[in-house]
């Protein structure tokens, strides 16, 4: 009786052990995937810097293709919208999140043709409050300027690593579009706020 006791003792240790194993490496996998998509990102920037300078939107299909299929743009417009996602239709949902992910992928160029070298640090990664999340932490670092903390909050979606949301100096992306959203929605309603983000997708292409 003792023996099975502690055989069952040390397959439960054992059994912990691989988990957390298992645990810290998906973690790492999540810091792994953001810098090499950072990298990825930059490197191609910097191999066609000629070509964008004289055609600025062509970074727009650099992002798409290289930054944008690791992001969740339906769950990121979600938080966004807050309460008000649920009185949206499927359709407006569609066009809602369409229309943000524009916005945000036109903000994200626009820093992009800013860059000029800025290091990187990546921090160690920190884990969720909700299973399987995680948040990579990043320093973007200056000569001469206080570090700025970019983190990313990711969740495992069982084919791989997602972003949720991102933090810059502590401010998180969904958060700062939540209030102005949600005052859209109350004056004017969901088609208005549709609207509003395709006239600032317009006005990006300008």
């Amino acid at each position: 009786m003792m023996l099975q006791r502690r055989f069952l003792l040390l397959s439960l240790m054992l059994a912990a052990l691989a988990w957390g194993g298992q645990l810290l490496a998906a973690q790492d996998e999540a810091t792994a995937l953001v810098k090499r998509t950072a990298e990825r990102m930059l490197d191609t920037l910097e191999a066609r810097r000629n070509e964008v300078e004289r055609n600025p939107s062509l970074i727009y299909g650099m992002i798409e293709s290289i930054v944008a299929p690791h992001f969740d743009f339906e769950r990121i417009t979600q938080g966004a919208l807050g309460q008000y996602w649920r009185q949206a239709t499927s359709e407006q949902k569609r066009r809602l999140v369409e229309g943000f992910k524009q916005v945000l992928i036109r903000t994200y160029a626009r820093s992009l043709l800013s860059y000029s070298g800025q290091e990187v640090r990546y921090l160690p990664v920190k884990p969720g409050s909700r299973p399987s999340t995680v948040t990579v932490s990043t320093e973007v670092r200056e000569a001469g300027a206080a570090p700025i903390p970019v983190d990313y909050r990711m969740y495992h979606s069982g084919r791989g690593w997602k972003v949720y949301d991102v933090l810059i100096n502590n401010a998180s992306l969904v958060g700062n579009y939540r209030a102005s959203f949600a005052s859209e929605i109350r004056q004017s309603g969901v088609d208005a706020l549709i609207a509003k983000l395709t006239d600032m997708n317009r006005k990006g292409r300008e």
